[in-house]
């Protein structure tokens, strides 16, 4: 009896280890649901932010005043978007949200980032090589951009305790490449207030 009592201990001793040491549990979610776990930066802000400050963008004279005087759609290229913040913020990601939202518009056209066009040339002479004349896609063809969207990410933070504010400013320019005019700026601002169950930031 004794020996069977000792070995229900054990195997019950077993299965509780064995279920600590469970692997992390992970669970899908819909990518388009918002979850805020830390209060930093996330896709949620890079998503709404591109939104609302291309809306905005989109929205006012330069567009309507291009078209009129030269009777076609703006072209547009995003350059670089600084991150001045105190947290690490993967911009690359905010840009590509810029662009989605400009393109997606049909208000304007788009050309290739800096990067981008790199890599075409080497596909353009890798085809003055090798491809039949036919399909060759010449060298100095490209379509430079009218417009450039350029920008930058700050934050402050105010920590007391269990608790901290978080504030982001992203400011974002638009300029007419010929002539270094500024047509349109444009800021928003988030806040979040960010409480911990335990421990100080």
């Amino acid at each position: 009896m004794k020996k069977m009592l000792c070995a229900v201990i054990i195997l019950l001793m077993s299965a509780a280890f064995f279920t600590g040491c469970a692997p992390v549990k992970v669970e899908r979610v819909d990518s388009g649901e918002m979850i805020d776990l830390s209060g930093n930066w996330n896709d949620t802000d890079s998503q709404l932010v591109s939104q609302e400050m291309i809306k905005d963008s989109l929205s006012r004279p330069w567009v309507s005043d291009y078209r009129t005087q030269n009777g076609k759609a703006p072209t547009v290229i995003v350059g670089t978007v600084r991150n001045r913040s105190d947290e690490h913020i993967n911009t690359e990601t905010f840009v590509k949200d810029l662009e989605r939202e400009l393109i997606n518009s049909g208000m304007v056209k788009f050309v290739a980032s800096r990067e981008q066009r790199g890599e075409v040339r080497d596909e353009k002479t890798d085809q003055a090589n090798f491809s039949d004349t036919a399909t060759i896609k010449a060298m100095g063809k490209e379509k430079g951009a009218d417009f450039m969207l350029i920008g930058q990410i700050n934050t402050i933070t105010d920590e007391a305790g269990k608790q901290a504010v978080k504030y982001y400013q992203i400011e974002l320019e638009m300029t007419n490449i010929l002539t270094n005019e500024q047509v349109w700026i444009g800021q928003k601002k988030i806040k979040k207030l960010v409480t911990r169950k335990s421990g100080k930031f």
